[in-house]
């Protein structure tokens, strides 16, 4: 993610994106360099116009968090549904006690 962060640095400085300038961007916070992560950061930024892709919305989130969301009511059904099965069983048990002194 470093080198993305790096890449965005050098665009909102308005320098070029190349290998030597994200080398010096992740050398000076202290980040240790691989050059083949760099040509490939460099030569998928090629063609891309960084204006339009920080414009884009992304949603990836929503679709995700929903599910957990699901099994999380889900969870608690079976909790509440549970807690009412051994109030019936108390409530039965309690009645067979009092018909034996009835």
């Amino acid at each position: 993610m470093e080198y993305i962060y790096a890449a965005l640095l050098l665009h909102k400085a308005g320098k070029d994106i190349t290998e030597a300038g994200l080398k010096k961007v992740l050398v000076a916070a202290g980040v240790k360099t691989d050059d083949g992560r760099m040509k490939a950061l460099v030569s998928a930024l090629k063609d891309i116009s960084i204006e339009e892709a920080i414009k884009t919305p992304v949603a990836v989130a929503a679709p995700v968090a929903a599910p957990a969301a699901a099994g999380k009511a889900k969870g608690a059904k079976k909790e509440e549904k549970d807690e009412k099965e051994e109030e019936k069983k108390e409530e039965a048990a309690a009645e067979g006690l009092a018909s034996l002194f009835g």
